[in-house]
């Protein structure tokens, strides 16, 4: 029997969707006032999602404190307040689109879990648009 349990957190930071290989012009193209050169911000909801089997002793899958802890330095101390393009050694070549970024928070939260353990994340850049990533 798999239960997932799930946290939620947040975080702001700014970005600029942005491929050097590009023009001006084309970047403004696909990426629209994304592409601002002086950055624009978001108030990003993040929901962390662990899978697993309930634990017979504790009634857990995970102890929810330990994630919370892991979250709260792998993503918030890192991404809070921050320029991603600029302040996010992952983000230095990486364009932070919010796949991206989904991508890059599973990473650094993968490797602190039990690895009998599914995860999952869900970015939510804006209320209406989020990506989901669960290493696939």
């Amino acid at each position: 029997m798999k239960v997932t349990v799930s946290r939620k957190a947040h975080f702001n930071a700014a970005h600029r969707l942005y491929n050097a290989d590009w023009t001006d012009a084309r970047n403004a193209t696909v990426f629209g006032k994304c592409a601002n050169p002086n950055y624009h911000g978001h108030n990003y909801e993040l929901i962390v999602s662990v899978k697993g089997e309930i634990h017979p002793e504790t009634g857990f899958v995970m102890d929810m404190k330990i994630l919370k802890h892991i979250i709260q330095t792998e993503v918030e101390e890192q991404f809070d307040h921050k320029n991603l393009n600029e302040e996010v050694q992952e983000f230095k070549t990486l364009n932070p689109t919010a796949e991206n970024i989904a991508v890059v928070i599973y990473n650094k939260i993968k490797p602190r879990i039990e690895s009998q353990l599914d995860l999952e994340i869900t970015l939510y850049e804006t209320p209406r648009n989020f990506v989901t990533y669960s290493g696939e």
